[in-house]
């Protein structure tokens, strides 16, 4: 095996059994986007529906922004905002993975200022 990282056909070979399911997105810049994905290019750029983009706290950029559940006001829920069909430039891209199966870990590697 060489060196060599994954070549685009492949990429694309994998993100194509991906179309018409939910995904998640992350962008360069920290952002996160869910979505249907309904389409991509060589250059994967990519094309959601019905996306949602995770809040970010302004103080803490890396965690997601938490708010009182309407319907059980003891609960906190990740703040979301829909924002429809939605095209990511493929070279602001980092990650796409399926929706169903995934689950956000505390990060190992953070450091607690306390």
């Amino acid at each position: 095996m060489s060196g060599k990282g994954k070549s685009r056909k492949d990429v694309v070979h994998h993100i194509e059994k991906l179309l018409e399911q939910p995904v998640n997105v992350s962008l360069i810049g920290g952002r996160e986007v869910t979505g249907i994905l309904k389409g991509f290019d060589l250059s994967l750029n990519i094309v959601l529906d019905e996306t949602r983009e995770y809040v970010r706290d302004l103080t803490d950029f890396s965690k997601r922004n938490l708010i009182p559940d309407p319907e059980e006001p003891d609960t906190l829920v990740e703040e979301t905002r829909f924002l429809g069909v939605v095209v990511c430039k493929g070279s602001l891209v980092t990650v796409v993975s399926p929706y169903d199966g995934t689950e956000e870990i505390e990060n190992p590697f953070a450091v607690d200022e306390e």
